[in-house]
């Protein structure tokens, strides 16, 4: 699938809180949610515009990680829009213009795939609204894998999918896509 270059985040990858799905692995979890992990700001911006920023600000600091974060271009239309909707503010920062430039992601060590709605100046994953990752489960099959990330892309579409269509991310999240998270560099 054709995915287009969102930004670059500096995250932590953490183990799974006690308030999380048991149903996600045990280890470090990667995500772009700073519902879940630890993500720290460009200045006023969560998002990095390319990965030499994002490695200056991570100088001395073993535990955050670089990702490059990558939208598939199928969701690129709707998601300002939702964005927008959902209280944009500095925490969107610079993406609605990377994502209209469409580049293309860089990146080939892809770690998976991550469930992610906007609500509220917060990007939230499906791992940290209560329940979502067994309601998927027992929906769809679909199961986070490694890093707590679907592994197959498919897959994460078709629960990104069924989570839009089933409202159950109400009153945060109403449109679900997949990122897509690889190590930069």
């Amino acid at each position: 699938m054709n995915h287009v270059l969102a930004g670059y985040r500096l995250a932590s990858r953490d183990a799974r809180q006690d308030w999380q799905d048991v149903g996600l692995p045990q280890g470090e979890l990667v995500s772009l949610s700073g519902c879940v992990t630890t993500v720290v700001a460009d200045d006023w911006d969560e998002w990095f515009g390319d990965p030499t920023s994002a490695e200056r600000a991570r100088a001395g600091r073993s535990d955050l990680h670089v990702l490059e974060v990558g939208i598939a271009a199928q969701d690129v239309q709707p998601l300002p829009a939702d964005v927008r909707e959902g209280g944009w503010d500095v925490s969107a920062g610079s993406l609605p213009e990377r994502l209209a430039r469409a580049e293309p992601v860089t990146a080939t060590d892809v770690l998976g795939f991550e469930l992610v709605g906007y609500d509220s100046g917060t990007w939230h994953t499906w791992t940290c609204l209560g329940g979502l990752v067994d309601d998927v489960r027992r929906a769809t099959g679909v199961r986070p894998g490694r890093w707590g990330l679907v592994q197959d892309e498919s897959q994460a579409r078709v629960a990104a999918d069924w989570l839009t269509a089933s409202g159950l991310g109400d009153p945060k999240v109403f449109l679900w896509v997949t990122a897509r998270l690889a190590n930069s560099g």
